[in-house]
């Protein structure tokens, strides 16, 4: 446990903290017994606050335990890893402790731990530890978005570039990934909102400007993913166009040639008639006059092409 206490920060075992005191309890892969003897035991909090602490997978969201003899607000967050992979954590607030429990690694609260000792005032009330964790976690969303908007425009210029390349799958599965993400930061931009409050008990009027600094970075991310979405979408109708496109150079080419040999195999045909009575059958210079005629017909139907910029 780390103990703020006369502007120092320490390692201690766990206990509730004294008066003038803040602590944080970091549980990472607790047990069932260790969150019972931590949460219930120790700090008294609500049955349903360790419910959903023994049980992952929800949602961000904030929850508030006002009619307890040392109220409580439970929170489930979510940290962003490369590439775009959502880390569920939770945390539970008290006037004078924050404890937070993860089931893998989460980075940002590592480096927020590294931070307050190095910076024992980040630690001085439990609203400013907590917008350390919120803010350095949505840094990280800005920061994995920016990178997934510089994949999708070098893919964009790869569709661009290889209409026919086969990237349909790729994009469905950012799709799916943006989606997912989008859901996770709006719901957590909501919980940010909650804790910018003035009603939120553990902020004051000091604190509040920096939630909404956090606030107004997860509304961009929101934004950018949207932005994201949306550009996939187009990257799928412009691989479509392109596709459209290179099919309809294609059908002209070979219209133009259709068209060029039309009056050719007509011209052939007339002169391949088997009747004993034609005209210039058995003229001298018959053959080199159809191949005249021949080149003729096809130079001015390619002038006429040309012209018309259908070639």
């Amino acid at each position: 446990m780390l103990l703020y206490r006369e502007e120092q920060v320490i390692d201690v075992p766990p206990r509730p903290p004294a008066e003038g005191e803040v602590a944080w309890i970091h549980l990472r892969q607790p047990n069932d017994d260790e969150v019972q003897r931590i949460l219930g035991d120790l700090f008294g909090c609500h049955p349903l606050v360790i419910e959903d602490v023994l049980h992952f997978g929800q949602r961000p969201k904030l929850d508030q335990y006002a009619h307890l003899q040392r109220p409580q607000v439970f929170i489930t967050f979510y940290a962003l890893e490369e590439p775009l992979e959502a880390r569920e954590f939770c945390m539970v607030l008290g006037q004078d402790f924050l404890i937070t429990v993860d089931r893998t690694p989460i980075a940002e609260l590592d480096e927020v731990k590294r931070r307050v000792r190095e910076n024992p005032a980040a630690m001085a009330s439990v609203g400013r530890l907590l917008h350390q964790i919120l803010d350095l976690c949505v840094d990280h969303y800005v920061q994995r978005i920016d990178r997934l908007e510089e994949r999708m425009d070098a893919l964009e210029r790869h569709v661009f570039d290889h209409p026919n390349a086969r990237v349909a799958g790729t994009i469905f599965r950012l799709k799916r990934q943006v989606g997912r993400v989008r859901r996770i930061i709006s719901d957590g931009r909501n919980v940010i909102g909650a804790c910018a409050h003035e009603a939120f008990p553990y902020t004051d009027e000091r604190d509040t400007v920096y939630f909404l600094d956090v606030y107004d970075h997860a509304t961009r991310a929101v934004d950018t993913l949207d932005a994201i979405r949306d550009g996939l979408s187009g990257l799928l109708d412009l691989q479509t166009a392109q596709r459209s496109n290179r099919m309809n150079e294609v059908m002209k080419t070979l219209t133009v040639f259709s068209t060029l040999f039309l009056p050719l195999n007509f011209i052939v045909g007339l002169y391949g008639m088997n009747f004993q009575d034609m005209p210039e059958l058995h003229w001298r210079y018959g053959y080199l006059y159809v191949w005249c005629l021949l080149i003729a017909v096809g130079g001015a139907m390619m002038v006429y092409f040309k012209r018309r910029g259908w070639w």
